[in-house]
This record gives C-alpha cells, sequence and structure tokens, in this order.
C-alpha cells in the first residue's frame, strides 16, 4: 500500500513530480508545489487531455481568456491543445495535484 502524502520533503527548490503509473495510453502523477508557478509568458499546450484534482492546498489555473481558482477537492479537464499555466500555487502549504494525462491510441 502507498500513500499519495507520503514521501514529500519539508523544503522543494522545485516542484516536485512523482510518477505514480504508467500504462499504455494513461499516466497518473502527484505533483506537489510550495508556491511555484509557470514562468511568466511559458504556456503548457499538451498533445493528450489532461484531468486534474486538487488534493490539498489552493491554485489558480490559467487559460488564455479566463483563470480558474481550485482549492480541495476541485478538478478540472484540460482538453488537448488547450494553452494553460499555473499562475499560483499557496505559499504557505503544500499544493498537491492528482494528474491523469490521457494519451489516445498512443504508447507511453
Amino acid at each position: 500500500m502507498n500513500n499519495i502524502f507520503a514521501n514529500i520533503p519539508d523544503a522543494l527548490p522545485e516542484e516536485l513530480f512523482s510518477s505514480m503509473v504508467k500504462q499504455d495510453n494513461v499516466h497518473i502523477e502527484r505533483i506537489v508545489s510550495q508556491g511555484h508557478s509557470t514562468p511568466i509568458g511559458q504556456w503548457y499546450d499538451q498533445g493528450h487531455d489532461e484531468w486534474v484534482l486538487m488534493l490539498q492546498g489552493q491554485a489558480i489555473l490559467a487559460y488564455e481568456q479566463t483563470e480558474q481558482t481550485l482549492k480541495v477537492g476541485d478538478y478540472v479537464f484540460i482538453p488537448a491543445h488547450i494553452k494553460h499555466r499555473v499562475e499560483w500555487t499557496d505559499p504557505k502549504q503544500n499544493t498537491v495535484w492528482l494528474a491523469i494525462h490521457l494519451y489516445p491510441q498512443q504508447k507511453l
């Protein structure tokens, strides 16, 4: 048995990405942020869909035309090629995300 909140260092100079499961068309990862954000001017433009669940903390996701605040229990589906970025994560606590990347008809 494993625990999603285990093995998180006290200090994170960079976001922590941990692969939980990788199989054919799915990659599930835990992301831990401590005040991290996407560098200004940089956007994610992924060639696959992503479903994200906020397990702990808070964050603001920015899209080209809008922003969305995520708090514990909130989830969002980001279709392929929707430009997005992490605008802000809470610097006072760990922000723990569960991200499920969906790769249709493609092997990892």
